[in-house]
């Protein structure tokens, strides 16, 4: 067996805004990585931050303060949801990591000056959100096949690397090691939607954005994204960076886990790079599918569509415990799919799988011994044919949940484990230990009953450390087990549990939640958040001065609604205005009042939905200027995303968008 393991997850760009499907690449990476040390293996994990590149520039310009103390601030708080959800990686790398800017700037000169990279002048398509060219054929709908924003025609001098030299090397990569690219089905993608096609030159440098590493021989020029971003791999080893140990100990890396929009640079140009630095591929890539999120809810009091699904990682930990959402990510999303979440559905398997099956197994097991035997297991005495079949599932354990992680399947492992604890809580069924107490003559079978089901719970327990570890660790000391002296190829086997072992009684580790009201409670709490981020700094003169019978006249004209609560200048700072143009608008599907807007600001474009179809046709709007609340959390509108929200003036039955001054730019601030 291998005695070493490297996974990696991809590194984040620092949106400021972290969630669960954030979540979800970084907690299955760090199971698979503790099942690993756990098996004996020594195990390099690296999880980090892509900060460079055009999106950042802008908005740290923005907020006016460098790129750096942007990124400063919400790398840190990644890492403390990391911290919070038990995520135990070897090295948090940045690219803005001195070490790093080496390796990049290495990489870039060699392949330069053995002509893998050339400089020319980039023509083509441009998607601002992902910071990636595309080409005419790549494009879906005329749109990023990554995203789906709009793309715009840029023109520069740039460096390029031959990507199209390395096609048929890669397509022969895909050959030669099935293994390679999982699941299965990113192979056909890669070769139909991008190799067969025609690989491109990759575009690896910019004039036009100084927010990033120098190319350190020709200075106008910054490293662009994929070459930076990529090389962390191999820097955070210590690649052509000063010590070399780490990356001689554990290059060529394992496992590559990265979301299936971002596959193709891991599948393809990662590959190409590797191929011309003339080292060692890895050994797999995973592509995953989505996390995505559903359930909205219509609020009648606001009339409009209101997320009411939990998205905050902190929401999760503060309610319900790390492992409780480290779990659901692990066991409920279809591994290599896209999985759905909601409320509902993460409560109902929270109750049925952590609370009946796991916490009711440990709570009655370590109630009886301390209940029969004042707290102290005693060995078997009087066996029975019905013990078999459970001993022979829970020692069997070990080699399957194992053969599940070797094949990158997660969920199947944790449905394994559990199919063991849900034979044990039968097993209770059919033993009746219960019963057994009341008989002194049956003490012996007592004896083994309990003997047994506190094998499964330790063998179980161990596994689990992978997946739910603070739980785990809870249930293990129960039996007096270290959790960090766990070895999984020595904790397998059944009959580790010695004789004398003190048990101490299970808190609930699991306390089982009431679905029906803890769903009305996350929804009033989802809504009233919603309330607070649309509140308007506008109150009228008369209404501030306590004139409410001119409040109330304005009322009934329909000048305004409603009153939100009074805010100070710092609350209507947090509101950030800009000017945008609409460059294109359509009708939603199987809507009468929504229209969906793309928006230009300039330095990025959004699509917003906007519920002005009554007052505004699609092509009215295209080319108009809009003011945009640019910072407002997204939502979905019937089923599409809305990334902020538009301005517009209500008398009555008439609505009016609020158009600025045609001479501001796109992007501008208003204040």
């Amino acid at each position: 067996m291998k005695d070493t393991f490297y996974i990696s997850t991809p590194i984040y760009y620092p949106s400021g805004s972290w969630h669960i499907g954030t979540c979800y690449t970084t907690v299955i990476c760090d199971s698979i990585a503790r099942f690993n040390r756990m098996q004996g293996k020594d195990v390099f994990f690296l999880t980090g931050t892509d900060e460079h590149g055009q999106k950042v520039e802008a908005k740290a310009k923005e907020k006016g303060v460098t790129p750096k103390q942007y990124v400063d601030e919400i790398v840190a708080d990644l890492k403390n949801i990391w911290q919070l959800l038990d995520i135990n990686y070897s090295r948090f790398i940045r690219t803005t990591d001195e070490d790093h800017a080496k390796t990049v700037q290495y990489i870039f000169k060699r392949l330069y000056e053995q002509g893998d990279i050339y400089k020319s002048v980039y023509e083509g398509l441009y998607c601002t959100h992902c910071e990636s060219f595309f080409t005419e054929t790549q494009l879906v709908d005329g749109k990023c096949p990554d995203c789906g924003r709009e793309v715009h025609h840029e023109r520069e001098e740039s460096y390029f690397f031959r990507l199209s030299k390395y096609a048929d090397k890669i397509l022969q990569l895909y050959q030669d090691n099935p293994e390679f690219l999982q699941p299965k089905t990113r192979v056909n993608e890669m070769i139909n939607n991008f190799i067969k096609p025609g690989l491109q030159d990759l575009c690896v440098s910019r004039t036009s954005v100084k927010w990033g590493i120098p190319v350190d021989f020709d200075k106008e020029h910054t490293v662009y994204v994929w070459i930076d971003a990529l090389s962390n791999y191999i820097s955070a080893l210590g690649y052509h960076n000063g010590d070399e140990t780490l990356f001689n100990k554990f290059w060529p890396c394992d496992l590559h886990m990265t979301g299936k929009e971002i596959i193709r640079f891991h599948a393809i140009i990662w590959p190409a790079i590797l191929m011309a630095l003339d080292l060692p591929l890895p050994k797999r890539i995973y592509g995953h599918g989505w996390l995505l999120v559903g359930g909205d809810k219509l609020s009648k009091s606001k009339q409009d569509k209101i997320n009411t699904e939990l998205t905050d990682p902190k929401d999760f930990v503060a309610r319900y415990g790390k492992d409780s959402l480290r779990y659901y990510l692990l066991r409920e999303i279809p591994f290599g799919t896209d999985g759905v979440y909601s409320n509902e559905n993460f409560l109902n398997r929270i109750n049925s799988d952590l609370s009946n099956d796991l916490g009711n197994l440990v709570s009655r097991t370590t109630a009886m011994i301390n209940q029969n035997f004042d707290g102290v297991l005693l060995e078997p005495a009087d066996k029975d044919e019905i013990d078999n079949e459970l001993i022979s599932m829970v020692s069997e354990l070990y080699d399957v949940v194992a053969k599940d992680i070797e094949e990158i399947n997660v969920p199947r492992a944790l449905q394994d484990i559990f199919k063991v604890v849900g034979r044990a809580n039968k097993y209770i069924d059919e033993t009746t230990p219960w019963v057994l107490a009341k008989d002194p003559a049956k003490k012996g079978r007592l004896q083994t009953v309990l003997y047994n089901l506190s094998e499964v719970i330790r063998i179980c327990a161990s596994l689990l450390l992978a997946f739910i570890p603070s739980s785990a660790t809870q249930i293990l000391a129960c039996y007096s087990i270290n959790a960090d002296d766990v070895n999984l190829l020595e904790a397998k086997n059944f009959g580790g549990l010695k004789a004398g072992t003190k048990v101490i009684k299970s808190q609930p580790i699991f306390p089982r939640i009431d679905v029906k009201k803890e769903l009305k409670e996350i929804e009033d709490l989802m809504i009233k958040r919603h309330k607070e981020s649309q509140k308007s700094a506008y109150k009228p003169e008369n209404a501030q001065n306590g004139d409410e019978n001119k409040a109330k006249d304005n009322k009934k004209s329909g000048e305004i609604c409603e009153h939100p609560d009074e805010i100070n200048i710092d609350e209507f700072f947090k509101v950030e205005l800009r000017v945008a143009k609409v460059i294109s608008c359509e009708k939603v599907e199987k809507s009468d009042k929504l229209l969906k807007l793309q928006l230009s600001l300039g330095y990025e474009e959004r699509q917003v939905v906007s519920g002005i179809a009554k007052y505004y046709t699609p092509e009215e709007l295209v080319g108009k200027k809009v003011v945009l609340v640019a910072n407002l959390k997204p939502a979905k509108l019937r089923g599409v995303l809305s990334q902020g929200m538009i301005l517009c003036g209500e008398e009555g039955d008439n609505v009016k968008l609020v158009e600025p001054d045609m001479s501001l730019p796109e992007g501008s601030r208003i204040r």
